[in-house]
């Protein structure tokens, strides 16, 4: 099979292109700065230097292709360009769907977020068909939302896009921004990292890096034409995530429950210094808000459609945490 991916250079992306060129599968690969992919961590992937808006070269990339996978996106807390966060994952998003279009590609995946979804009410899971009742929180699940939306609308013209949300991604590969769940575990490994939110009882969902990968595949194999997907893990509150850190690790740290109000205030600082420095903040306002609400997700509809599986997460931190002291060995 021969494969198109946008955002390789991105945590997910970069596991997807390795699990199929792996498998025996061609890979084209859109990079802006080819620079920044190393042929040695991507032996067989063809590489096409653009962007999400050069249309010659994704029609050149996407040719012959099978599937598509667009998992390129701005997906950091704060933009110097407050419409950038839309340029790209809104009208990024449109381009690689009509270049597929005119390509007469047989299958695009989407790469959104579960972010786009519902929170929940306690440990009350939501699904996909969760109606959400409260606004977006950020520019990121606003423009991820748009862009579902947008795919939906291919379809009706014809183009077979199938969307995947992943939950709070984590494991082995490239400690980006986007793997912060990853460099959160090994922070607390090493004793960097000491902050649980609030009072720690808020929930989340944390999904395996391979899990993501072989659902994205399994989205291009069995997915369903305009339908989402949630490829989660398992529902953990913060306190608990913190306990398997430790048994797993061997290592209790002295935790300090960080308020929320004070994280929000320390954001809006960070925030108010990027307008003068143009440097961006760790965090902002608005993604602190979220840690306000219970994130309890199903992904039954991925087990039950896609034949998608689970890592238990004590499994998951173990292989995470073991890759990291082999990293660090080598």
């Amino acid at each position: 099979m021969k494969y198109f991916i946008t955002g390789i250079s991105g945590f997910i992306g970069s596991c997807l292109a390795r699990e199929l060129t792996s498998n025996g599968h061609s890979v084209n690969a859109l990079v802006r700065n080819p620079e920044k992919v190393s042929p040695a961590d991507h032996p067989g992937v063809r590489i096409f230097k653009g962007d999400l808006f050069d249309t010659p070269v994704l029609l050149q990339a996407m040719e012959e292709c099978d599937a598509v996978f667009h998992l390129a996106a701005f997906a950091k807390p704060w933009s110097k360009d407050p419409a950038y966060p839309h340029r790209v994952n809104v009208g990024g998003a449109v381009n690689v769907f009509e270049a597929a279009l005119k390509a007469g590609v047989k299958k695009v995946v989407f790469t959104s977020s579960a972010a786009t979804m519902s929170p929940s009410d306690g440990d009350l899971p939501v699904d996909e068909d969760t109606q959400r009742t409260i606004p977006y929180f950020n520019a990121y699940e606003t423009t991820k939302a748009e862009a579902e939306s947008k795919a939906r609308e291919y379809c009706g013209r014809g183009l077979p896009v199938v969307m995947v949300n992943p939950s709070r991604v984590y494991g082995p590969g490239p400690l980006n921004p986007s793997n912060s769940t990853t460099k959160m575990m090994i922070g607390y490994k090493s004793g960097k990292w000491r902050i649980i939110p609030g009072d720690g009882s808020k929930i989340g969902n944390y999904v395996f890096i391979g899990d993501v990968v072989r659902g994205h595949i399994l989205a291009a194999e069995k997915g369903r034409e305009g339908e989402r997907y949630i490829l989660g893990g398992e529902n953990v509150t913060f306190e608990d995530f913190f306990g398997i850190l430790a048994e797993v690790s061997g290592r209790r740290r002295k935790m300090i429950h960080l308020p929320v109000p004070v994280m929000a205030c320390i954001a809006r600082a960070m925030e108010w210094q990027a307008r003068f420095t143009g440097i961006a903040p760790l965090i902002t306002e608005d993604f602190v808000l979220k840690y306000l609400n219970d994130w309890c997700l199903s992904s039954a509809k991925a087990e039950r459609e896609l034949d998608y599986h689970i890592t238990p997460l004590a499994e998951g931190v173990r292989q995470t945490l073991e890759w990291d002291f082999m990293k660090k060995a080598d």
